[in-house]
């Protein structure tokens, strides 16, 4: 007798504004998240600012040469501590000046000292889970949450061997992609290949062999998708690389992170990333990075990221878009999952480890 067929989420999942809104309480605010690159506080009072599930942060390094991030909020009545990028001794609220240490630890605040009982060792501003994987900065909300190890096991000394020169590497050039859909209409597509021969000729005849892609959910229960797949044979290559740079120059490989990262390493030991951000049920943004040693300037690099946006990019934007719009079609009935028990390019199994993470999420 056949099994019972494994059919796709219901559309509220991805248009129902009350399951976004759980999303931002429950899901986006105890995972883990990317929030930047180390190489963007590489001195002693370097600090960013960004959103993260609708809670505005910063990350800074202190004195100890540790990245520590916080809620950008100050203690006393509420004001936002600092915007964008920069460099301070101290940090220092712009409404009452109140500063506080690279710790977050309250200094001083003009007359605090003549309020009877005041105790600034007990004020600081409120910190963030936060890990360097890889040089990547990642922050949960959660402060209970697993380590990134245990979510995502084995995957950094993965990223070492595919990636030998991750510790020199940092951003040379960052593609800010805006999406009219659901962020998981996004992260599905990206989670799956079975469209790629149709829709993305660039990729499939240019950087990959479609035929050897497979993608694999993590075998010990971690929040891991790993793709796999073999690069094109070199005169097919749209940039050159060197098969005897070492064991891995040849290989492609993908390390998607639940909910909202992936690692990628391209035939030539190439590092690119992905991170999303949900800005409401119906929009979100993909950013796309791309990475070289200190940043230097790379003909090869620049040309990949170009390439990736005018193609790969491209052509997803078209299809996340008309599937958001399809699943508030009145005539949607979700289908079953192809599900080819040998894997491989054509089957959707990593979809149906998706979905079943994204229904707990909202489901419990």
């Amino acid at each position: 007798m056949n099994a019972p067929l494994t059919h796709s989420l219901d559309a509220r999942y991805y248009t129902d504004p009350a399951v976004f809104e759980n999303e931002m309480n429950g899901l986006l605010s105890r995972t883990w998240q990317f929030a930047g690159h180390v190489s963007q506080v590489p001195n002693v009072g370097d600090y960013f600012a960004f959103e993260i599930a609708g809670q505005n942060l910063f990350c800074i390094r202190g004195r100890d040469e540790v990245v520590r991030t916080f809620y950008n909020v100050c203690q006393h009545r509420a004001h936002e501590m600092v915007t964008g990028t920069g460099n301070t001794r101290v940090v220092v609220c712009p409404y009452h000046a109140w500063t506080y240490e690279l710790t977050g630890h309250l200094r001083a605040g003009p007359n605090i000292k003549s309020v009877p009982g005041f105790d600034r060792s007990e004020i600081c501003l409120t910190e963030v889970r936060t890990e360097d994987f890889n040089g990547f900065i990642f922050v949960n909300l959660d402060d209970n949450a697993a380590p990134m190890d245990e979510w995502y096991p084995g995957v950094r000394k993965e990223l070492r061997e595919y990636v030998p020169n991750i510790d020199r590497l940092a951003p040379l050039e960052w593609v800010e992609v805006p999406e009219t859909c659901n962020w998981k209409v996004s992260v599905e597509n990206y989670s799956e290949c079975y469209h790629c021969p149709v829709n993305h000729p660039t990729f499939a005849e240019g950087v990959i062999k479609p035929e050897t892609y497979d993608i694999q959910p993590d075998k010990t229960g971690g929040y891991v998708l790993r793709h796999t797949t073999e690069c094109q044979s070199l005169d097919r290559m749209t940039y050159p690389i060197d098969l005897g740079a070492n064991e891995h120059a040849g290989d492609y490989q993908s390390w998607f992170l639940w909910p909202m990262f992936s690692f990628q390493c391209y035939p030539g030991n190439v590092l690119n990333t992905y991170h999303w951000r949900a800005h409401d049920v119906d929009s979100c943004t993909v950013w796309r990075g791309w990475y070289t040693e200190d940043g230097a300037e790379s003909d090869v690099i620049r040309g990949l990221a170009v390439q990736d946006r005018q193609t790969t990019v491209e052509e997803d934007i078209r299809l996340v878009e008309s599937v958001h719009r399809g699943l508030k079609s009145r005539g949607y009935r979700p289908g079953p999952l192809v599900l080819d028990p040998s894997c491989g390019v054509n089957s959707e199994h990593s979809i149906a480890t998706l979905q079943k993470w994204m229904r707990e999420a909202v489901d419990g």
